[in-house]
């Protein structure tokens, strides 16, 4: 490139030697845009948003006022090594968002996917991954090492706790803290964070079919009553043959390597899909 002639930069935006600006974007006024920054075909950012460090950004992403993208992470034992961060198609990043690069302990990469929505104030912090089609409400944080799995949504002023994973199509309530795993399509409320139920307003949005929320229903209650080990739960139904799409990805998520114990599921009637 590395600065697209269709490009449109600002008089009064900084763009450091280095930078790769691609075809239509657009920086704003007062934008400062770092030496080994990449900005791909169409990401537009607004004034004064600050994008800096080893920072890939996507393709139609737009970054608003006052936003802070690729900045060194908040943890005292970053040394100052080179780092990444790697930001996907069609994002947006409201004011005063933040998200930083990675740590080497942690491996040297945050990334971000695709279509998601931080909202004014939220924060990404290092070595996180976050999927598709998140959406972080205002001064919602990430602390380091989270993995968000795709279609989450966090409630504004909601806190999760570093190395948590949150599995796909959770919703988090707002003011709530999460120190623990998030099974999959999972309801967290409270200040606390209690696993209340099912995201099933999520689940029909994305169109799950009746019997299959049925069955992860039946196997959430399952996990809520037992007297065993949540790995034993999942060895019964997939004894069972309990095993639909929902279910499955319940089931490989709790499989999967985790530094955390998992949040479960309280005994309710509103577990149900009515």
């Amino acid at each position: 490139m590395p600065i697209a002639r269709s490009a449109s930069i600002h008089a009064t935006a900084v763009v450091a030697d280095g930078a790769e600006i691609g075809e239509n974007v657009s920086v704003g006024p007062f934008c400062v845009v770092g030496e080994e920054v990449v900005l791909g075909a169409g990401v537009e950012l607004k004034s004064h948003a600050v994008v800096t460090g080893w920072t890939e950004v996507g393709e139609k992403t737009v970054i608003f006022p006052f936003a802070c993208v690729g900045e060194v992470p908040q943890d005292l034992k970053y040394r100052g090594e080179r780092t990444r961060l790697v930001i996907g198609r069609r994002n947006r990043i409201r004011e005063g968002a933040t998200l930083n690069c990675g740590t080497d302990l942690g491996g040297g990469l945050t990334s971000v996917g695709d279509d998601c929505l931080f909202m004014t104030g939220s924060h990404v912090g290092h070595d996180c991954r976050v999927g598709n089609g998140i959406i972080m409400a205002n001064c919602a944080a990430l602390g380091g090492h989270c993995e968000i799995s795709d279609n989450v949504i966090i409630g504004g002023l909601s806190g999760v706790h570093q190395h948590v994973r949150i599995g796909k199509g959770a919703f988090v309530g707002a003011v709530t803290m999460v120190t623990r795993d998030v099974l999959p399509y999972g309801l967290v409320q409270g200040p606390t964070g209690i696993l209340n139920g099912l995201n099933l307003v999520g689940l029909r949005r994305r169109n799950a079919e009746r019997g299959e929320i049925r069955q992860l229903s039946d196997a959430y209650e399952q996990i809520a009553v037992a007297e065993k080990s949540l790995s034993a739960v999942i060895r019964d139904l997939e004894d069972a043959g309990n095993v639909n799409g929902l279910v499955a990805d319940v089931i490989e998520f709790v499989r999967s390597n985790s530094d955390r114990s998992f949040l479960l599921p309280v005994k309710r009637s509103g577990l149900d899909e009515s």
